[in-house]
């Protein structure tokens, strides 16, 4: 069998068995990856046309409540990690409301040409009129006139695009005054990702995956199933969860292997709490 097919049927045949074979994961991380790949590479999302770099700047690990591990890191310590980030060749800033951490994001801004990073943003509005408020209020806390990304977070209900039509609505009408460049959702059940995967509306998807089905919205075989059917619809796939909200945190090599190995993911997220701890990342997804 050759290598690049090796990647395939290992990456998406085998997902139920990751959950039990070790030996697996260990047999995915010796097999070399069909292509070099950066943290810093740039990447379009999906038919969105938006450039960024590969890796997000995950601000929300253990992120609720308009707390996270990163904001605990006060206004200049996060926002002096993501400009380290960015120095370093990334581009894209990850933060959303529960985590609190759009002072933090807004203090990097100040230090860098706005046009030359990503910045999305995530809502809990499930009703138009939060929606609203929540895209002006969101703009005031980054000190931005738009937002390139703005995604309904933690989506669970199987007809959410129904149910939620009305804030879908004030989003797009938002896309066309041009206050965000694009919208979607963060999926948080499997019912919630195959309805992103049917909606003409979503452009852009954060989806929880990894090897090992940690902090998943079902087993790694269904979800990568789903995530195909995004990526052929042209929906931007990006996916969180890499590390398994810290399962991984020893095999980290491996899950970052698995996640590239994938070819459907245009970029991840995943958050660091020190500048050493983003650098080990950028190297280790140089050296995959």
């Amino acid at each position: 069998m050759h290598r690049r097919e090796f990647l395939t049927r290992s990456a998406t045949g085998l997902g139920a068995a990751w959950l039990t074979s070790k030996n697996l994961l260990a047999a995915l991380a010796t097999q070399p990856l069909p292509a070099k790949f950066s943290a810093s590479d740039t990447v379009t999302l999906g038919s969105t046309g938006i450039k960024t770099s590969r890796l997000a700047m995950g601000t929300g690990t253990v992120g609720s409540g308009h707390h996270s591990n990163q904001t605990a890191l006060g206004v200049k310590g996060l926002s002096d990690l993501l400009l380290n980030g960015y120095d370093q060749g990334l581009r894209f800033f990850d933060a959303a409301d529960a985590y609190g951490s759009h002072p933090h994001v807004a203090e990097a801004l100040k230090h860098i040409p706005r046009d030359k990073v990503t910045v999305l943003t995530k809502t809990w509005a499930r009703d138009p009129a939060t929606a609203r408020a929540d895209l002006d209020r969101f703009r005031r806390e980054l000190g931005t006139d738009y937002l390139d990304i703005c995604l309904m977070h933690c989506v669970t209900e199987p007809d959410w695009t129904e149910r939620y039509k009305g804030v879908m609505d004030v989003f797009s009408e938002a896309k066309q005054k041009g206050i965000i460049r694009a919208h979607g959702c963060s999926c948080h059940s499997i019912e919630a990702l195959r309805a992103a995967a049917k909606s003409p509306w979503v452009e852009v998807d954060f989806a929880r995956i990894n090897p090992i089905g940690s902090h998943m919205d079902a087993d790694p075989q269904t979800v990568v199933s789903v995530l195909r059917e995004m990526k052929s619809a042209g929906k931007a796939v990006v996916g969180m969860k890499i590390l398994g909200q810290g399962d991984l945190a020893k095999r980290q090599d491996e899950a970052i292997r698995y996640a590239l190995s994938l070819g459907i993911l245009d970029a991840f997220t995943i958050g660091t709490e020190s500048k050493s701890q983003q650098e080990d990342l950028i190297r280790r997804i140089a050296a995959a």
